[in-house]
């Protein structure tokens, strides 16, 4: 019989993931990739279908990013977005003005990453794939703070995303989404479901 078509069993899975969360860890994977491929991992029923969802990556680790920690706008509007490396924290600072921090392809480093956001007289968009869980908590005065999207299971092994946003006349909006595209085609994809 071929080592391809040979079953897997759940030790083996949860060895899969584990070898992910440590890929996911170093910046070699997104944080997208992360939950796409661990879903594979889990529905794997072959040794196959479980090595496809590893073919790709080194052996050795490459040049690793900086790690993005503040993120500021101060009369102005940033984004944030692609291949981010987060460690435990960031930290967003919003004042007559706009921060888009875009999680979707990030790479996070720890099983908790918080984000933590203060903003005033502006807005404090944050987007997170589909799958991770999230917790939610903070204040908004004469604004707005809510949770877009889909409230989908989280996935066993994701990393939790910790978000503590405080504002002060603005809005805060987190966006659980599945879209692959900019941040445009998400608010258009959301506001389409939301009808």
């Amino acid at each position: 019989m071929s080592g391809e078509l040979v079953r897997v069993s759940d030790a083996d899975r949860d060895r899969a993931v584990v070898a992910l969360r440590e890929h996911l860890a170093v910046g070699r994977l997104t944080l997208e990739e992360f939950t796409e491929r661990m879903a594979a991992a889990f529905g794997s029923a072959t040794a196959g279908e479980l090595e496809a969802t590893m073919r790709d990556l080194p052996a050795t680790s490459g040049m690793r990013r900086k790690p993005t920690r503040f993120v500021p706008a101060l009369f102005s509007s940033t984004r944030r977005d692609g291949r981010l490396r987060i460690r435990r924290r960031v930290f967003c600072l919003v004042g007559l003005g706009n921060v888009d921090l875009d999680l979707r392809q990030a790479s996070l480093e720890g099983d908790v990453v918080t984000v933590v956001g203060f903003a005033a007289f502006g807005a404090l968009d944050v987007y997170i794939p589909e799958g991770v869980e999230v917790d939610v908590h903070g204040l908004s005065v004469f604004g707005h703070k809510n949770t877009r999207g889909k409230d989908v299971p989280s996935l066993p092994g994701a990393p939790l995303v910790r978000i503590y946003s405080f504002g002060l006349f603005s809005g805060i909006d987190i966006w659980r989404t599945a879209e692959r595209g900019s941040i445009r085609q998400v608010i258009r994809a959301q506001r389409e479901l939301e009808r």
